[in-house]
């Protein structure tokens, strides 16, 4: 891997973070995560953004250090909850809009999972940005669907698969495009929740 190049040098007494709208930070946050969607984590550089985002790259330096601290404050800068509004009065009905929700996002998030994984079993920081952006709200959400479902008395209380079923949603996202060359979509989860969730909790 080659080395993370270093910051370059800043006058004495210069600011630590320069003033950068809300706009302009969001636009940078963009262009890395859809270049790291495009071309992977390792081929994308400081330098590249900065020509990309018209703008110097001492000032992405100054901004946020070093690349790694840069992507985890662009993947921090939209947590997503999307599953959370779920809440069709049913356990069996929960999940499918959960399947249909996942599939529409799942053609950008899973090319960025991918393109991440490897980078985040090297920087700690990384790896808890992605979680909290793009993992641990939609478990907490799918938690919470489950959670209604034995209050509601659909499934019984510690059921022993409950505690799987996110594992089996999610995992279904980063399995399918290495096992058949296609992301999860609207489909495919929703035929997945129906055969191979849904049976197990004894919904239907």
């Amino acid at each position: 891997m080659t080395p993370q190049a270093a910051p370059p040098a800043e006058p004495a007494g210069a600011a630590r973070r320069s003033k950068i709208t809300p706009e302009r930070e969001q636009e940078f946050f963009d262009a890395v995560l859809e270049e790291i969607r495009q071309s992977g984590y390792d081929a994308v550089t400081m330098e590249g953004i900065a020509a990309s985002t018209r703008c110097s790259k001492a000032t992405l330096y100054r901004q946020w250090g070093t690349k790694p601290q840069f992507v985890a404050a662009a993947l921090r800068s939209s947590p997503r909850a999307r599953l959370a509004g779920i809440d069709t009065g049913t356990l069996a009905g929960d999940l499918r809009e959960a399947a249909r929700l996942t599939g529409e996002w799942s053609t950008r998030d899973t090319p960025l999972l991918q393109a991440l994984a490897h980078a985040v079993t090297r920087d700690r920081e990384l790896a808890q940005a992605l979680r909290e952006a793009l993992v641990d709200p939609e478990v907490a959400a799918l938690e919470e669907i489950l959670r209604r479902g034995v209050e509601r008395g659909e499934v019984e209380v510690g059921h022993p698969a409950l505690a799987h079923v996110p594992a089996q949603i999610f995992g279904v996202l980063r399995g399918r495009p290495l096992l058949e060359g296609r992301n999860a979509d609207p489909e495919y989860l929703l035929a997945f929740v129906e055969a191979s969730v849904l049976p197990v909790l004894g919904l239907t």
